[in-house]
């Protein structure tokens, strides 16, 4: 072996052992904190996931809200728009508003309608003649009122935050 190839051996031998200690150095340094990142994900994941799931929870009642209301809605114009027309003028606007929210459990809707002043609930107000009862209450230029509540559930993993919530959407409308 010449000077020359042992000098280069002496050189990467230093080099090596300056890499480890400057790896020993920095864990030093860094006062054993590889798993730190770690423990912290482990404490904020159950949180963020908490809240991710109250967040869809609360956009499916409003969904479920804003379909309600739209149907309600449409009931109502079509009971507005059947004066002298039909003997049952509730069921009619049931089955209307069933056929508009089409992703509400229609056995968990409740109904009450007023029309010129008299009120009535459930879903059916059937009357004998065009001139009496419900049907005789659809006079022309007076308020028919559809009103219509749906139970909504804000669960966030199993567990029902407002177990009373319900929705209520209501429309008047002037029979034509």
């Amino acid at each position: 072996m010449n000077v020359v190839e042992t000098d280069r051996n002496e050189m990467t031998l230093r080099i090596c052992h300056r890499g480890k200690l400057l790896r020993t150095a920095m864990a030093r340094r860094n006062g054993g904190e590889e798993g730190g990142a770690m423990v912290e994900l482990a404490i904020v994941l159950p949180v963020l996931m908490l809240v991710v799931t109250a967040i869809f929870s609360f956009g499916i009642t409003l969904n479920n809200y804003l379909e309600l209301t739209d149907a309600v809605s449409i009931g109502a114009r079509y009971v507005a728009l059947q004066s002298q027309q039909v003997l049952d003028p509730c069921a009619t606007a049931v089955a209307k508003i069933e056929q508009a929210a089409p992703y509400l459990n229609p056995a968990n809707i409740t109904f009450t309608f007023v029309l010129n002043g008299t009120s009535y609930s459930g879903t059916s107000c059937n009357s004998s003649s065009y001139t009496t009862g419900a049907a005789g209450n659809l006079a022309s230029g007076q308020p028919a009122q559809v009103t219509a509540t749906y139970p909504c559930s804000l669960a966030v993993y199993g567990k029902n935050l407002v177990p009373s919530c319900t929705i209520v959407a209501q429309t008047t409308e002037i029979v034509q």
